[in-house]
């Protein structure tokens, strides 16, 4: 069975041109310039190839989504695998719906994951902050209210500085929309912001004043500590080569830091073809979409099971068989 969800911001593309019967399909994404938001939109017309309209909605937020998707009001979804474990133990933004969640959870199956964006930690290059350890008593924006990047987020803070949230420094929550205006009003003295490498919304801030990238050790990222975080919050790391912002006072070298993992989710009641078909054709196009869109550099094609904490879907697996992946035996 297939779910559709109505919504103005729908993109939604059209097979009438090419005189395919389409099958309708709608995912959610996270914002627009993100590589949540981004994937999504940029493998929509391969998928159109295979008679899948795929009708797109960005500027959504994900735990609510992958939600969705498990109760069956969704097709598809951009998905934090923290959100997924949430989801399984029924806490997080779970807690209020526990046992539904709980329940609701195994009905969920993975078509692939990625390396979705790193956590670029973001201070104005005149203030006092140079370094983790300047951050004491200030006020630092972690995320949204509700969501899995609050913690990613917080995690990292906490290994990189040695502080606590709420004791050695204020944690300030706001939707992804308003955090980047809220830098600049001054709201608060560091901003966490989600980004793909590259992004050129880093390039406009720092069209206002020069910026400075905190960056994460080599000694806190070879440290237990560090892969603890990564396993409990489903990250990993990524480097952000120098030179690639302008405006970044310490852009002359490169820059360490987290980096967040998103997978692409459906309900196990989506047919076998339809994953199949969905999942081939974002592996075999990715070179293309590529091409079109550098902030998608960062997906590997050797590793499609990057982040992936739920069972494949049977489509999927098919893909890989064929494709001649080892399946790890836990997602099968």
């Amino acid at each position: 069975m297939h779910f559709f969800t109505r919504s103005i911001a729908a993109a939604t593309f059209s097979l009438a041109a090419l005189g395919v019967q389409a099958e309708a399909l709608s995912i959610e994404g996270g914002g627009a310039a993100s590589l949540t938001g981004i994937l999504p939109q940029s493998m929509a017309p391969y998928v159109a190839k295979e008679g899948i309209n795929l009708q797109v909605v960005t500027g959504q937020s994900l735990t609510k989504s992958v939600m969705k998707v498990a109760l069956g009001r969704l097709d598809l979804s951009v998905a934090p695998p923290p959100a997924l474990s949430a989801m399984k133990k029924g806490v997080g933004p779970y807690k209020r719906n526990a046992e539904q969640a709980q329940k609701a959870a195994s009905n969920i199956r993975t078509l692939f994951g990625f390396v979705a964006s790193g956590m670029h930690p973001i201070v104005w290059a005149d203030s006092d902050i140079k370094s983790w350890k300047d951050i004491k008593g200030k006020r630092v924006f972690l995320g949204p209210p509700a969501g899995a990047a609050a913690g990613q987020s917080t995690g990292m803070i906490e290994l990189a500085s040695g502080y606590k949230a709420g004791k050695d420094f204020e944690g300030v929550k706001l939707p992804w929309g308003a955090a980047t205006q809220g830098f600049q009003d001054g709201q608060f003295d560091v901003y966490v912001g989600f980004y793909p490498v590259g992004s050129q919304t880093l390039n406009e801030l720092s069209l206002q004043r020069s910026i400075r990238i905190l960056p994460i050790s080599d000694e806190i990222i070879q440290s237990p500590e560090w892969t603890a975080y990564t396993d409990s919050q489903v990250t990993g790391v990524i480097n952000i080569p120098a030179n690639t912002y302008s405006g970044v006072v310490n852009g002359d070298q490169d820059i360490k830091t987290a980096s967040t993992l998103m997978t692409i989710i459906t309900n196990k009641d989506l047919s076998d073809e339809l994953a199949y078909k969905i999942t081939k054709s974002f592996w075999e196009n990715l070179p293309e979409m590529k091409k079109a869109n550098s902030l998608m550099t960062p997906i590997d094609q050797d590793h499609p099971f990057t982040g992936v904490n739920t069972p494949l879907h049977p489509g999927a697996i098919r893909y890989y068989q064929e494709a001649g992946f080892t399946i790890p035996e836990q997602l099968k």
